[in-house]
């Protein structure tokens, strides 16, 4: 055993690795389980889903995890407008715990506290770090600059990790390293770093399990950073995704604008629908959709297992400890 497990509150996952939750259905209950099952920490990407469709993905994943040692999450927006339904709805359904980023709630934790369930914020600097920490957050994920989709900074994580333990020094609660993290050797270099676990999502995405289009995995496989752009979502954030058609009308301002507005966001520039781009990613739509992936894209050459993904992050940590040793 090469890695150690990841505590968080009273929960215990074998492995200290989390799967991103990627929206719009990227991250369902065929991916999250196989995660949990591998002794991860699976997570379901509630953004844009109804309250029924959370329901039946927790229960569909819930009902395929047999490996007691993982645990099932959810992640979601605070930009969503559903985001108090999407909490209530998973704390109902007994979620293990709930993963929040793009925006910042300081009543969820009140309601994680109520309901027994550890909240685990995403932020990208130290000083929301603290008040999260402050507010009773249960861990800490720290995404850098390297990351996949919104992004709130463009520092780097191997500078972000250090910065916030030394913040976060008087608080016994564990950070996760999110963005830039591709193989064991980095998630080794995290935990060296004060880290407790790792957060990987384009890894999952390109795997057997991760049900979205075929064309959307060869996408990525193919990408080089020349590919790769930084775009004003219209969740009023920057993120990261793949150069194509829509990306670049996304970045020229050619963009065509909704027909009509679902009302998704809090707030929306109204500059394009993020969710019909999301959904027509995942449906492999290369036209029309908006393709998020982290940085180190290129570093991906195949699409395998998830367990097949656990073996080998676990033999490049192992190869990696043998040479810092």
């Amino acid at each position: 055993m090469y890695f150690p497990p990841l505590i968080i509150d009273k929960l215990k996952a074998d492995k200290p690795i989390i799967q991103g939750g990627m929206a719009i259905r990227i991250s369902r209950a065929s991916l999250a389980s196989a995660v949990a099952n591998c002794g991860g920490i699976g997570v379901i990407a509630a953004s844009g889903l109804s309250q029924q469709e959370l329901r039946d993905q927790i229960r569909k994943a819930r009902a395929n995890i047999t490996n007691p040692g993982g645990l099932l999450g959810i992640n979601i927006m605070f930009a969503a407008s559903e985001f108090e339904m999407i909490v209530n709805t998973a704390i109902e359904e007994k979620i293990d715990l709930i993963i929040f980023g793009a925006g910042f709630s300081k009543d969820i934790f009140f309601l994680g506290k109520k309901a027994g369930i550890p909240i685990v914020p995403i932020v990208s600097s130290s000083k929301l770090a603290k008040v999260a920490a402050k507010l009773g957050a249960s861990a800490i994920i720290v995404e850098s600059g390297e990351a996949g989709g919104h992004i709130g900074t463009c520092k780097p994580i191997r500078e972000l990790i250090p910065e916030i333990k030394e913040v976060l020094a008087e608080y016994n609660i564990p950070i996760i390293a999110a963005g830039g993290v591709t193989s064991g050797a980095d998630i080794v270099d995290m935990l060296l770093m004060g880290a407790s676990g790792v957060q990987m999502a384009t890894r999952f995405l390109l795997s057997v399990e991760c049900d979205v289009h075929e064309n959307f995995k060869q996408l990525l496989l193919n990408a080089d950073e020349k590919d790769i752009a930084m775009i004003e979502s219209s969740v009023g954030m920057p993120a990261r995704a793949i150069l194509n058609d829509f990306a670049r009308k996304i970045i020229d301002g050619t963009v065509p604008r909704p027909d009509e507005c679902k009302k998704c966001l809090k707030r929306c520039t109204m500059t394009f629908c993020i969710i019909k781009a999301l959904e027509a990613a995942r449906k492999g739509d290369l036209e029309n959709g908006l393709f998020f992936t982290g940085q180190n894209v290129k570093k991906y050459n195949d699409i395998i297992f998830v367990k097949e993904i656990f073996e080998r992050l676990e033999q490049q940590a192992k190869n990696h400890i043998a040479v810092l040793n």
